[in-house]
């Protein structure tokens, strides 16, 4: 789960979802298409509240070159620590995944 620079605040670190790769197809959630191949150099992350969070269905894809770091738990507040697992929700997985 990455650490990114928030495209619109680079001072700001986000912290979402990979959700597809370039080349992958997306069904996106109130983008402003419905549909989007993520470009080359490009990712497309989401949190883990649909509707509620800051991502790439406000943003659009987001450039390799604003990783930061991966987050790996959850340590704040102490009832919810825990260790973050990579998993994708089903429904969200891409719609076409370009063959490398």
């Amino acid at each position: 789960i990455p650490c990114l620079r928030s495209p619109r605040n680079p001072e700001q670190k986000i912290i979402k979802r990979v959700i597809a790769l370039e080349g992958d197809i997306i069904k996106t959630i109130g983008y402003k298409k419905k549909y989007v191949k993520v470009p080359h150099g490009h990712i497309w992350v989401e949190g883990d509240h649909h509707g509620h969070s800051f991502d790439s269905n406000a943003f659009g894809p987001v450039s390799l070159g604003l990783l930061h770091a991966r987050a790996t738990h959850i340590l704040w507040p102490p009832q919810r620590w825990q260790k973050l697992q990579p998993t994708l929700p089903p429904e969200r997985k891409p719609l076409h995944r370009e063959q490398e």
